[in-house]
């Protein structure tokens, strides 16, 4: 998964994005409120972690801007406010979900897992035929052998799965998996499809098709 961290406390902020690149997301972090609404405009995200104290305009703008350009992301609020009333404001404003600092790292871990399950991704251990994918493992395996995935093959898996029945165009993908200060050229994602394919493919039951002039679907053998 894509997860936007804005916090403009340095150690804060490596911390989080620590323990999210272990869990194995794919992560941006910015430290004002204005990178943060430049970069929620600019790409695709499927959680942001968002410090509500920030420099410039504040994460309640900043949600307040998602929210009325529509944007279904999830938004978990961080904030050392602990006011009833500003944890009515940001849940009114479109938060799905509050917490108050100081929290602990296994707190906060739990809150993201739970955000992120609010996608279409199934939950536990899928299994198609001869693979089955575990998706709290991070781990694929066929006929019960396992086979490692790179952390972009694996946030590729992670979009098909999230996205079953509709196609995604090469740019779509790109904006997934880059990072926010860094591009992906549209052959490094043919490289990385093609990859992720020779792999799960030869379990048999699912296949990454084709869909020439527009990208890329994910079947199922029998969906």
């Amino acid at each position: 998964m894509r997860i936007l961290v804005v916090e403009d406390d340095a150690l804060l902020a490596r911390g989080l994005t620590g323990v999210l690149i272990r869990a194995g997301h794919a992560v941006d972090c910015v430290e004002t409120g204005l990178q943060a609404d430049k970069a929620l405009r600019m790409a695709s995200y499927d959680l942001v972690v968002l410090d509500i104290g920030l420099p410039d305009i504040d994460g309640f703008e900043v949600l307040r801007r998602l929210r009325f350009r529509r944007a279904a992301t999830n938004v978990l609020v961080l904030t050392a406010r602990d006011a009833v009333q500003d944890r009515v404001h940001g849940l009114d404003l479109g938060a799905d979900d509050y917490l108050t600092k100081p929290f602990s790292v296994t707190e906060f871990e739990a809150r993201v897992r739970a955000l992120l399950r609010r996608t279409t991704l199934p939950m536990g251990a899928v299994s198609i035929g001869r693979l089955t994918i575990d998706l709290e493992a991070k781990r694929i395996r066929i006929n019960g052998t396992s086979t490692d995935l790179t952390v972009r093959e694996w946030a590729l898996l992670e979009l098909f799965m999230a996205r079953p029945g509709r196609v995604l165009s090469k740019e779509q993908i790109a904006q997934h998996l880059a990072e926010y200060d860094t591009q992906l050229t549209l052959n490094a994602i043919e490289v990385y499809v093609s990859r992720l394919r020779a792999k799960i493919e030869t379990a048999g039951g699912v296949r990454i098709r084709t869909v020439r002039g527009f990208g890329y679907l994910w079947e199922v053998a029998d969906a």
